[in-house]
C-alpha cells in the first residue's frame, strides 16, 4: 500500500511541476501577444501620458492571473499530500491492529 501511495504521490508531483511550468510560460506567451498592440499604439502616441500605465496594468493583470493558478495548483498539491499522509497512517494503523500481540 504504501509503496503505490508513494507511486501516485510522485506522479502528483510531476503534474503540479508541469502545470505550474506551463502556467509561467503561457503567462509570458500572454504577456508578449498583449503587449504588442499596446507597444504599437504608445509609439504612435496615441495612448497619450497613459500608455506605460497600460502597459503596467496589462502586465499586473495577467500577472495576477498566473499567479492565482500557481496558487491553486500548489493548495492542490498541499491538499493532495495531506491525503496520502493520512492514507499511510491509515495504513500503518491497520497493519498493527493486524499484528499479533508479543505479551
Amino acid at each position: 500500500m504504501k509503496s503505490t501511495i508513494a507511486r501516485v504521490e510522485a506522479v502528483k508531483d510531476l503534474i503540479q511541476e508541469a502545470v505550474d511550468k506551463g502556467a509561467t510560460s503561457v503567462e509570458q506567451i500572454h504577456k508578449t501577444i498583449a503587449e504588442l498592440p499596446l507597444t504599437a499604439l504608445e509609439k504612435r502616441g496615441l495612448l497619450g501620458e497613459d500608455g506605460e500605465k497600460a502597459l503596467r496594468a496589462v502586465d499586473l493583470g495577467i500577472g495576477a492571473v498566473y499567479d492565482a493558478i500557481r496558487t491553486v495548483n500548489r493548495e492542490i498539491g498541499e491538499l493532495a499530500s495531506g491525503l496520502f499522509e493520512a492514507l499511510e497512517n491509515h495504513a500503518d494503523a491497520q497493519e498493527k491492529i493486524r499484528e499479533p500481540s508479543d505479551d
